[in-house]
């Protein structure tokens, strides 16, 4: 049996499409997205910027069935960012519960305030004044400004980059951190049409979410399954497979998320013997309080008491 060929070099965006404007990739896959995309609140238009940006926040690293009871309980408590910004920084971490990486929600409180003081309590519309909030990087800038505002720009998470590496580039997975060749490819398939563009960005994204996933690929489902690179250059496995996550089990993730929990339950300080108790281990429960301290996730009181920060 003859061994599949590559196909011949080309530049990354006329390897598939032919032109760099992806034209041979927008209507198969904003097509399948009509049809198959998920409900999510986010989504709707209820939802508006602030609802967008709080799902970005919470969406990092965690699966969305994780996300969605948080989200609704935090919008139905602080529907705009002027009411999180109000309340004390510990607030926001109590409300985020076990969703993980509890740093998130301090940026997103900082976020807020941010909003309140310097843009009237409205998330802002502009591309660099989103960028330029607190705890906002290049990618949630741009999902912002493309979900809730219709803006056309790459919106490159890791599903995005999945979809782009095997359908264009014809790789397995995209490197581990994104790349500018990356970035140049994200623009040169954004359609020319603004709210095609945005709505690209959603089905893209959608796709790599639930068809072009990391492992078990549904390809017998994807709309583009016949023009994808990688597939058609036999599935060439990556030099090795994507990443896994971090084991968590015994990790100092684990012992900071039994202490948070312990503050996240009480209103009032907690004392050290209290505190003790969430972990057998001395050194490594040490290095966690410390570690939560320097984070600004939790605040040392005189007395050997500690809580949620208030400022």
């Amino acid at each position: 049996m003859t061994a599949p060929t590559k196909p011949p070099h080309t530049s990354p965006a006329e390897a598939l499409t032919g032109s760099p404007s992806g034209e041979n990739l927008h209507s198969p896959v904003i097509a399948w997205f009509d049809e198959h995309a998920r409900d999510l609140p986010w989504r709707r238009p209820e939802a508006g910027a602030w609802g967008v940006m709080v799902s970005e926040f919470m969406l990092q690293q965690t699966p969305v069935n994780r996300v969605l009871p948080v989200y609704e309980q935090w919008l139905a408590r602080w529907p705009r960012p002027a009411d999180l910004a109000k309340e004390a920084p510990g607030e926001a971490v109590r409300a985020w519960g076990r969703l993980g990486y509890p740093r998130r929600a301090l940026r997103l409180h900082g976020a807020a305030v941010a909003i309140t003081e310097r843009h009237g309590g409205d998330v802002p519309t502009d591309h660099a004044q989103l960028l330029a909030l607190p705890g906002i990087g290049e990618y949630t800038a741009a999902a912002v400004a493309s979900f809730a505002y219709g803006q056309r720009h790459a919106v490159l998470d890791t599903n995005v980059r999945r979809v782009f590496a095997r359908a264009v580039t014809g790789v397995q997975y995209p490197p581990n951190a994104t790349t500018a060749a990356e970035r140049k490819l994200a623009r040169a398939l954004l359609p020319e049409d603004e709210r095609i563009a945005a709505r690209w960005a959603a089905a893209s994204m959608e796709l790599g979410a639930l068809v072009c996933t990391a492992r078990n690929e549904g390809c017998q489902r994807c709309p583009i399954a016949a023009q994808c690179a990688w597939r058609l250059a036999g599935k060439p496995e990556h030099e090795g497979p994507p990443r896994r996550g971090q084991t968590y089990a015994g990790t100092d993730r684990q012992v900071r998320g039994k202490l948070l929990a312990v503050l996240r339950e009480a209103h009032a300080p907690v004392p050290q013997t209290l505190l003790d108790r969430v972990w057998h281990e001395p050194v490594q429960r040490a290095r966690a309080l410390d570690g939560l301290v320097a984070d600004g996730l939790v605040e040392p009181l005189p007395g050997g008491l500690y809580r949620l920060p208030l400022s």
